[in-house]
């Protein structure tokens, strides 16, 4: 009777402990990760690989490009009339908001052109003579798609040739209309003639795809995925102290091999290889949701077309993003490599929303765990004027999450003019801040899944980066359950660990 009353008393003990963790008491993790982003391979990043981009006719119309057409005749501005809705005229002799179009890329010389208000330039074809250029649609159809004529020898020059077959042209009063016939001899008084500038644009994984096209497209992403990490960079990886890779991967990834257009095949394959090499050389992986549908915050790394950020304001979003974690979860949950899956990077506040953030991140958690009890659960702050704690209500009813927050000496304002010793001292007295802000006796772990040992300071030695790098290791290192730098390898020095620990400005062994 005693030894049964004692078997009962360690059950309920141990039901006790397991119910304590599923409700938010801080577990120590297995071991602390020192891990490293393998950014740019499976989710193209134009900085990290800017050569992928080779070769690409009119490369500098990608889609998210953002024109500026002034006529050469009057000198004023193609425009959107209060940003959109009504029609396109060029009364503007500053170029703005309203006067930048930005470009969906049909193929090298054909485009749609959104504006500012999100509506399509078209043909107006009520009135009658479909020579009316407005911007009224949502979405782009035959009327609202226009050819980019460059001139032979200067492409700053252009015409743009209506679906109509006409040119547009600038009339008395800015009046913009698609009636101009024939050819055009670039004269500075022809109406039908502009000159184009671009004010900026995306370099991602829509870009790259759509812009090679579906010829070339396969290709060059399979020769990319193939060539730019491979088993020996794991290899590197565990000789040079270092215990795990945090992988971005897209959406798409989860209809390999045949993803929706633009994107093409091939990248679920170097996924699996990279946990085979992992398993060999005993390193952790994290896969990190780089890019979901719609955008999560409208940058080139989310895969974005445009910039927009539509991600979350339809549960169809959700519901796909959730699709795309059961699908990862489900494939990889045996291997001894997975380690952890994060269900979304940088969603950007406000308009990636708490409410919607904490109903995508219950459901995803709800996905891993139908696939494994073990995997821990990355959980990404949002990116904005959030409180560092905004998701531990959500945490405490979880099991085995983490929060992943990311820290650079960069885009901000705060860190211009620092001298190397004002940077460094504001790690020690902000920084450090912060993350013991984030990290609670009671509260998940912390990991810094994104930190790089770039920073403003103009002229600074190896020296003054390997006491940066070094104090930023000091940091870090409280993260309870590590970081990952980012990245191994990228067309900037000082972004490339691999070339960072080569050339002596990083040791972790």
């Amino acid at each position: 009777m005693e030894i049964n009353s004692r078997i009962l008393l360690l059950g309920l003990l141990f039901l006790f402990c397991m119910v304590s963790f599923s409700h938010g008491k801080r577990v120590k993790p297995r071991f602390r990760l020192k891990a490293v982003n393998l950014g740019g391979w499976l989710l193209t990043e134009g900085y990290i690989t800017p050569s992928l981009f080779d070769g690409i006719p009119n490369k500098d119309l990608l889609d998210g490009a953002q024109p500026l057409f002034k006529s050469v005749a009057t000198g004023k501005y193609l425009c959107a009339e209060t940003g959109g809705g009504t029609n396109i005229v060029a009364n503007r002799t500053v170029g703005s908001a309203w006067e930048t179009f930005t470009l969906w890329r049909i193929n090298e010389k054909t485009f749609n052109f959104r504006v500012y208000n999100r509506q399509f330039v078209g043909l107006d074809m009520t009135n009658g003579n479909g020579v009316d250029v407005v911007a009224i649609a949502d979405a782009p159809g035959k009327s609202e798609t226009f050819e980019i004529v460059r001139k032979p020898g200067n492409s700053s020059l252009v015409r743009i040739k209506a679906p109509n077959g006409f040119f547009l042209q600038v009339k008395a009063k800015g009046v913009v209309t698609a009636d101009f016939a024939g050819k055009s001899k670039w004269k500075k008084n022809d109406p039908s003639v502009f000159e184009i500038s671009n004010t900026g644009g995306l370099l991602g994984e829509f870009q790259v795809t759509n812009g090679h096209g579906p010829e070339r497209a396969p290709q060059i992403m399979r020769e990319h995925w193939n060539t730019f990490i491979v088993e020996d960079d794991f290899k590197f990886i565990a000789e040079n102290g270092l215990n795990g890779v945090r992988i971005p991967v897209g959406w798409w990834i989860a209809s390999d091999p045949t993803p929706p257009y633009p994107y093409v095949g091939g990248s679920l394959e170097a996924l699996d290889n990279a946990f085979s090499w992992a398993e060999k050389y005993g390193i952790k992986i994290v896969i990190s949701l780089h890019s979901v549908p719609g955008s999560q915050n409208g940058w080139a790394h989310s895969s974005t077309r445009d910039g927009t950020q539509a991600w979350g304001k339809t549960d169809d979003t959700i519901q796909q993003s959730v699709d795309v974690i059961d699908f990862l979860t489900a494939r990889y949950a045996k291997s001894p490599s997975f380690y952890a899956m994060e269900l979304l990077n940088e969603p950007k506040a406000p308009e990636a929303t708490l409410e919607m953030v904490n109903k995508f991140y219950t459901l995803g958690y709800d996905a891993v765990r139908k696939h494994s009890s073990t995997v821990y659960v990355l959980l990404n702050n949002r990116l904005g004027k959030v409180d560092d704690r905004e998701l531990f209500p959500l945490a405490r009813g979880l099991k085995g999450i983490v929060i992943d927050l990311h820290y650079y000496s960069l885009f901000n304002t705060r860190y211009y003019n620092l001298t190397a010793q004002q940077n460094i001292d504001y790690l020690y007295r902000n920084r450090s801040r912060e993350i013991a802000y984030a990290t609670t006796s009671n509260g998940p772990p912390v990991f810094i899944g994104e930190w790089g040992a770039e920073w403003l300071v103009d002229g600074a030695s190896q020296e003054d980066y390997k006491r940066f790098v070094n104090a930023l290791l000091d940091i870090y290192n409280r993260a309870t359950f590590g970081w990952a730098f980012w990245t191994l390898k990228a067309n900037f020095n000082h972004w490339s660990m691999e070339w960072m620990i080569k050339n002596g400005y990083i040791k972790l062994n």
